[in-house]
């Protein structure tokens, strides 16, 4: 009898497990809350309040007798609480528009639905094969500027999320020339996360990170530019290297099922068709929408609501035109059409977002002045580098934020939660504030290429039709090279006295 080949368990079953763990913590670990404060801090000339909690004011939860309360969560609650087999419903029904896990969840469905418009026209496929056609001899290019111009944009502005929408039309084109869905999932989200976790000015890590922890607001930008340098640059090196192999030998991809998947569909393009004014003005309405995008993060901060709208405006423009122009033969009712198939494609993707969110929901939610384990997991982890060598306190706040992110994937909620404990204590360590933030940025955006906790990671991998055991599979042996550049940058800069 032949021998099953192991593979990797679906996403859904691998967060399925770690629930259970979640739900076994909360009968052995005590549930622990914090006093909290407003603090306000100014980021790039605006003031910011944000509330985070008071390290000296940990205490656990005790019932009348004065014993720590482990609340151990039920097979089930009704009436909307959390029991371990509601973590599905509430993880996807929680929060708020704007962030995990609702807005999220709502946010990948229009983007999907946005782009299914787009795609029906077939005008990005016409550019793409214009594009093909114009680059021939240079392809490889492609790959480095794009990867540079995604983590800039990360560096910059905190973009993540909006790879989303850029891999869906990216991907399709690098498979096209010759490469891979992988390939695709480089040059756009990771390399955005490349650029959030070494970022000298993106204003939903590092400047609130500074600003909760006392350290004065985009300040240490030299060392940070050259980090992001030396990172951008691997990345690019490895990004290339894997590409070129895929090119030589289409077995050595990973993604063989995806990359067959986008074949087939470019296959069916009309290659004697000619790119008219119609597709024109549809790709014209998809730049001049990123453009809009892009100014209104930089300029007014635009997030999920703002940024879900105008994606959603961009699919609808597209959607007349098409129908004016009669592209690929649209119809009124394809614009609707287009839009339900969109959203049905990423919809694993947003039920993942909601269910990684249950995680955090069975272990009492990460609110540091409400009750739960992962506040007592907070105080302890931090109360560890107190008696710790420099070097290694400096090392352990990057693998201990690389840890939390797993639950608290938000780099502006990781840094309220974590940075008010984590800035105080490496005072008594000896490391400056500024190495604390050092290791929370690189901790926590570093992490947001492997989790599959990651709403961006896993919109962006169910518009490339990969999963993430796939993804675990090829992107581990890179994730250890970028912790190994991450301790080299944390350890120079003890060295240097970064402050």
């Amino acid at each position: 009898m032949p021998q099953r080949k192991w593979e990797m368990p679906h996403t859904f079953i691998i967060i399925f497990f770690v629930v259970i763990l979640a739900g076994l913590l909360t009968y052995t670990v005590p549930m622990g809350i914090f006093e909290t404060e407003e603090v306000t801090y100014e980021s790039q000339g605006t003031e910011h309040t944000r509330t985070v909690l008071i390290p000296d004011t940990f205490e656990y939860v005790t019932d009348e007798q004065g014993e720590a309360v482990r609340d151990g969560v039920s097979l089930f609650e009704p009436f909307g609480e959390a029991g371990f087999l509601n973590y599905a419903f509430e993880g996807m029904v929680s929060g708020d528009k704007w962030g995990s896990a609702v807005g999220v969840v709502a946010f990948i469905l229009i983007i999907g639905g946005a782009f299914g418009i787009i795609m029906r026209t077939k005008s990005i496929d016409q550019g793409i094969l214009t594009v093909i056609d114009k680059t021939k001899g240079r392809e490889s290019l492609i790959i480095p500027v794009m990867f540079f111009f995604f983590s800039l944009g990360g560096a910059v502005f905190g973009m993540g999320e909006e790879a989303i929408a850029f891999a869906i039309i990216l991907i399709p084109l690098v498979i096209a020339l010759g490469y891979d869905a992988i390939t695709g999932v480089m040059i756009t989200y990771v390399a955005t996360q490349i650029g959030f976790a070494t970022s000298w000015m993106n204003p939903f890590g590092v400047a609130i990170a500074q600003g909760v922890s006392d350290v004065p607001v985009l300040s240490g930008a030299p060392f940070r530019i050259g980090m992001w340098a030396v990172f951008t640059a691997v990345g690019i090196i490895y990004t290339m290297w894997y590409a070129r192999k895929v090119k030589r030998d289409p077995r050595a991809s990973y993604s063989i099922k995806a990359n067959e998947y986008f074949r087939k569909h470019n296959q069916q393009q009309d290659l004697n068709r000619s790119f008219t004014l119609g597709d024109t003005l549809v790709v014209l309405t998809l730049v001049l929408g990123i453009v809009w995008i892009i100014w209104g993060v930089i300029q007014d901060a635009y997030f999920i609501p703002e940024i879900a709208t105008q994606f959603f405006t961009i699919g609808i423009v597209a959607g007349v035109i098409g129908v004016i122009f009669k592209l690929n033969n649209m119809r009124v009712n394809d614009i609707a059409e287009s839009f339900s198939e969109g959203a049905q494609q990423l919809l694993p993707a947003a039920l993942v977002v909601g269910m990684a969110k249950g995680i955090i929901i069975i272990l009492g939610g990460d609110a540091a002045d409400e009750p739960s384990v992962l506040n007592t997991m907070l105080y302890h982890a931090g109360g560890m580098i107190d008696n710790l060598p420099e070097i290694l306190s400096a090392s352990f706040i990057l693998i201990f934020q690389s840890v939390i992110n797993f639950f608290v994937v938000s780099g502006s909620g990781q840094a309220a939660l974590t940075m008010p404990l984590i800035a105080p204590l490496s005072d008594i360590a000896g490391v400056s504030r500024q190495i604390a933030v050092l290791g929370f940025q690189l901790g926590d955006g570093l992490t947001n290429i492997i989790v599959p906790t990651s709403a961006a990671l896993m919109g962006t991998l169910g518009a490339a039709r990969i999963d993430w055991g796939t993804w675990f599979r090829f992107i581990i042996k890179f994730q250890l090279i970028m912790f190994g550049l991450a301790f080299v940058f944390v350890i120079i800069a003890v060295l240097i006295n970064f402050s």
